[in-house]
């Protein structure tokens, strides 16, 4: 079973990264092209039909031994958020950082690195898939997303976790870096806020102060710079609709196992 759901893990981040290197630099122009969304929408059907044939959501992704770990772990996406209210964060630590957990909840929440560290916490060295066509091995500590949530108590509504990043994705700071995941996935065991990577504090090129930790899906689902969480009922009033803002340009939303 297990080799069966990396074979899939492998064959969709090939699908979704049809185009190899030029991802690097091309997505929103392949994005925009006629073929590739339509190449992502057979990887989405496939992808999702067997995950249903072959796997429980809530089975693990494969975790590693210490000495498995990659020697080096590439930035993904953003490597430094061009915001000054992200740059004021940085230059103390994060010292004043706070995650603001709102939306569809009974209680509100906010936390501080602080008081993130001091949640329940899960260790785990794991493999990070990208669409860009790498992959790496590290070992990452944060706090489990499920202790988040029930601080703040979703209501009976909720069906969808947002993250709201600090990165924006154009050049005049608009269009922040957002992505989703479902419940199910929120409350899985391996879901976590990182604030560690390989035994240090998570560097600001893999997401400072927070990145989300997803494993059973592909790279472009672990949001970086998690500066709030909102959980709503739908994406239908959120951006472009899709849940995501690489799904909001022909990506899948959902990339796992």
């Amino acid at each position: 079973m297990n080799t069966t759901r990396e074979a899939r893990r492998r064959f969709l981040a090939r699908t979704i990264g049809a185009a190899g290197t030029l991802l690097v630099a091309g997505c929103e122009r392949l994005s925009q092209s006629e073929w590739f969304p339509k190449v992502l929408g057979v990887g989405e059907t496939a992808s999702a039909a067997v995950s249903r044939a072959v796997t429980s959501r809530r089975s693990m992704a494969q975790e590693f031994r210490e000495a498995d770990r990659s020697p080096t772990f590439r930035s993904n996406g953003t490597a430094e958020p061009n915001s000054d209210d992200y740059r004021t964060l940085a230059g103390s630590a994060f010292a004043d950082y706070r995650l603001e957990v709102g939306g569809l909840v009974l209680q509100p929440a906010s936390f501080s690195l602080a008081e993130l560290r001091a949640l329940p916490s899960r260790t785990q060295i794991t493999r990070h898939d990208c669409v860009e066509g790498w992959s790496a091995i590290a070992k990452w500590k944060g706090a489990r997303l499920a202790a988040v949530l029930e601080a703040a108590r979703p209501k009976p509504e909720a069906r969808f976790v947002m993250f709201h990043c600090a990165d924006p994705m154009e050049d005049d700071g608009t269009s922040p870096y957002y992505e989703s995941i479902d419940l199910e996935d929120a409350f899985h065991p391996q879901t976590i806020l990182a604030y560690e990577m390989n035994d240090a504090v998570l560097p600001i090129a893999n997401g400072a102060p927070i990145r989300l930790r997803v494993e059973r899906q592909l790279g472009y689902k672990h949001a970086k710079y998690v500066m709030r969480i909102e959980l709503v009922e739908s994406f239908e009033k959120i951006a472009g609709g899709k849940g995501g803002y690489w799904e909001d340009q022909g990506y899948q939303w959902f990339a796992g196992i």
